[in-house]
């Protein structure tokens, strides 16, 4: 199968909306939902806003329904038939982030989400290309919000935590410096901060800031679901307090990077 029909078959099985729905995902969410919605306050509210791998609309929806235009675009077509079952708002379509040129317009966004694409992309010159493709749609002054899945948090999670580094390492998963290494039937890519630092300066986009959006969450997930509602929204409050430090960033589980166009 090509990388596009093993991530076509991931996505028609994985639900999404189940995810962030979760108490860790909801940590994601509201954490994001909240730096999204600082910026729109910036802009006003004829905010355009585009949402690249879009997935079946849990930003894109919420975002439509609070009056503002938004386009959507999912390589899934199993994922954009949902979400236009769930929304007449958000005007979505099916494409590749790769290739935003041949949808949009170019100047066009004030806001351009990208949370969902640099998971499945696993060379440094797709990364950029979607970079290049997403900026080209904004507008001069616009605002871009790069999501990135962490090398570290992968590591400790998914190899310690959960007893696979062993084998990982004896199956060249994993190298001697801890970095996963991918294989063509991987469906994630993970990353550092350092391999996030290179993307941005090679943009040409200036960055605002940059921000976990879930911290630790992911890490206790149980506990997570265990906690009384005023101790949950403690955590949220948590993750908001601590989402810009530097120490946070790396072995989150998702990191955002905030990019302008100038």
């Amino acid at each position: 199968m090509t990388a596009n029909e093993i991530l076509t078959e991931h996505y028609n099985k994985f639900n999404e909306d189940k995810r962030l729905k979760s108490r860790h995902g909801q940590v994601e969410f509201r954490v994001s939902m909240r730096y999204i919605h600082e910026y729109l306050e910036k802009i006003g509210p004829d905010a355009k806003i585009l949402d690249v791998g879009a997935g079946t609309g849990a930003y894109s929806i919420p975002l439509a329904d609070e009056g503002y235009e938004v386009h959507a675009l999912e390589l899934v077509k199993h994922n954009v038939q949902r979400l236009r079952a769930n929304s007449d708002r958000v005007h979505a379509l099916q494409g590749n982030a790769l290739k935003l040129t041949r949808k949009f317009e170019k100047d066009y966004f004030d806001l351009v989400l990208v949370f969902g694409p640099m998971y499945h992309l696993f060379t440094h010159e797709d990364k950029k290309k979607v970079l290049s493709e997403a900026a080209l749609v904004l507008k001069k002054g616009g605002i871009m919000m790069v999501a990135y899945c962490m090398n570290d948090y992968a590591i400790v999670k998914h190899g310690f935590m959960e007893g696979s580094i062993k084998e990982s390492v004896i199956n060249k998963k994993v190298n001697i410096n801890y970095n996963v290494m991918l294989t063509k039937d991987d469906i994630y890519d993970y990353v550092t901060i350092d391999e996030i630092n290179r993307l941005a300066d090679e943009s040409g986009l200036t960055r605002d800031r940059i921000f976990t959006p879930d911290g630790p969450a992911n890490y206790i997930r149980n506990s997570l679901r265990d906690m009384d509602e005023e101790s949950f929204e403690m955590f949220v409050g948590y993750v908001e307090t601590i989402a810009e430090r530097s120490d946070m960033l790396g072995a989150a589980a998702h990191t955002v990077d905030v990019l302008i166009k100038n």
